[in-house]
């Protein structure tokens, strides 16, 4: 099953880039049909542009008269996603809480890939958390997304040891190189149609 993706981002867009990179090598069997952003500057948004990908930015200023403003523009995220023939969504750097409106559009059909070993240090600044807790062990997760920030059953994992005098930047910047890779992954096992979700726990098949 080749996969019909859409994927949500609000700055440099490198998690799309190993996406776009994973189907052009082969190794992942998709489509990025669209790619969406909150911010207009989102250099995501022209890299994609330079790849031949569909490419929209979404304002969020017209949506703050609504009387829920986070949903009103999830449902017209949602409608644009499925006018594009999205089925699954990747949150790639996507800098909002996606509310339940998108969700129950796309259930269990929404990734999101978190720079720690969740359920350790969810939410933002997760290699900061890190650090100041101590640990010493870091590292990457893709999950599926629910009504529970960082909360979704988990499909990839990926440990990245914690060295001596690691700073914010450089733990980043090695757990980023294995986001790299999980991403692609965990959306290809979708592909493959080897996961199964089972309450909270997503078991692979082989």
């Amino acid at each position: 099953m080749s996969l019909a993706l859409g994927v949500l981002i609000s700055g440099r867009g490198s998690n799309l880039m190993a996406i776009l990179d994973a189907i052009d090598r082969g190794s992942l069997d998709a489509t990025v049909k669209l790619v969406a952003s909150n911010k207009l500057n989102a250099a995501g948004l022209e890299r994609a542009k330079e790849r031949g990908v569909p490419t929209v930015y979404l304002d969020p200023k017209p949506f703050t008269q609504e009387t829920n403003p986070r949903e009103a523009y999830d449902r017209a995220m949602g409608a644009l996603l499925q006018h594009h023939g999205v089925k699954y969504v990747a949150l790639a750097g996507y800098m909002r809480i996606v509310t339940p409106t998108l969700i129950r559009m796309y259930p269990s059909k929404i990734f999101n890939i978190h720079p720690s070993l969740l359920p350790a240090f969810p939410g933002l600044d997760a290699q900061r958390q890190a650090l100041e807790w101590g640990a010493k062990v870091s590292g990457c997760t893709v999950h599926l997304v629910t009504e529970g920030v960082d909360e979704g059953p988990i499909i990839v994992q990926a440990a990245v040891p914690i060295l001596e005098g690691d700073t914010v930047e450089s733990l980043s910047a090695r757990i980023l190189e294995n986001e790299h890779e999980c991403y692609p992954q965990a959306l290809q096992l979708m592909a493959q149609q080897r996961l199964h979700l089972e309450g909270r726990q997503v078991h692979i098949l082989s």
